[in-house]
This record gives structure tokens, sequence and C-alpha cells, in this order.
């Protein structure tokens, strides 16, 4: 992953290449590029933005949509926002995701995800995951909550009116669909 220091929000937004794929992210005074996304990965997040917005009239769940949550620019795997906080104009969310579900790569570090959950729960986030492919876990925070970890059979807290997931449906989203 690239790495460069900038020293405002401002000048990491002016950069030309920050929306280059993969992404670049405003983390703690560093601009760093996001991994280029799995098999496994690409599957896992597709499937859950397609099954959150089928069963949400009051949300909506959108891929790698950039947050501005000073002083970070994250940009979530996943952000799902309540439909009535979403701007009228294309652009980035002002503020944090409703509910932000992070997929750890194999090459990230979970104290740099954690950061950026921790810092968008105590901006707003309501509910977040953390989605662990390889050990086959999800590290869930909800309010001032210590994270909890989920595995197996457990049944995975959401928002609103989405139906309940257990971790193995989760894990099963990163197949052929």
């Amino acid at each position: 992953m690239k790495s460069v220091f900038v020293s405002s929000i401002a000048e990491f937004l002016s950069q030309a290449n920050i929306e280059a794929s993969p992404a670049w992210e405003l983390i703690n005074g560093r601009a760093i590029q996001k991994p280029m996304p799995t098999l496994f990965h690409s599957r896992l997040q597709r499937n859950l933005v397609n099954y959150i917005n089928l069963h949400s009239e009051s949300l909506e769940a959108v891929q790698e949509w950039r947050c501005i949550v000073p002083p970070l620019s994250p940009v979530p795997d996943i952000s799902v926002v309540l439909r009535s906080r979403l701007p009228e104009e294309d652009g980035p969310l002002n503020g944090s995701p409703d509910w932000l579900i992070e997929i750890r790569s194999p090459d990230q570090s979970t104290l740099d995800l954690q950061n950026k959950i921790l810092h968008c729960l105590k901006n707003g986030t309501q509910l977040a995951w953390l989605i662990d492919i390889t050990r086959q876990q999800i590290w869930v925070w909800q309010g001032d909550d210590l994270p909890n970890i989920f595995s197996g059979a457990d049944i995975l807290p959401s928002l609103e009116e989405i139906p309940a997931l257990s971790v193995n449906e989760v894990m099963a989203m990163t197949g052929r669909n």
C-alpha cells in the first residue's frame, strides 16, 4: 500500500488521484491507497450491498463511497446510510455512515481499520462490522461498547429492518452467486 503525508483534509481532497482505483483515504494525516480487493472480497462486498438494498426501504448500501469525517476521509468498503441523509448532488458523504462495513484484506492492518472504525463511531456511526474472511470472524461495534467477536452460527446485529444474518451466511457470500 502506498502512503503519503498531507497537511490537511483540504490538501488531500484537492489531489487529482484520490478517486483512482483503488481509492485513497486520509487517515491520521496520511494519504493511504486502499489495497486492490481479492475475488472473495469483491464478491462479499457486492453480495452484502445487494442483500442490504434488497431488504431495506429506509437504508441504502453503497460500495467504496468517500466520507468526509474531519480530520479523516475514509472510504469504507460498504457505507450504509439512511436514505433521508443521502445528498441531492453527487459527491462524498459529509459525515459518517450509519453502518460501516470493512472487509479486511490480508495486507491491511487490523489496528488501522479499527482506528478508522472508532473515529466514525465517535462521529455518528451506529454500527460497524470488521469482516475477517481468513479467520471467519466478524468484529462488531455498537455505540460506545467494546467490540464483540462473532463466528459460525452467531447472529449479527444489523440496522432497521434488515433481516439478521449469521457469520456463516455472510462468509457464504464470498462464493459465486
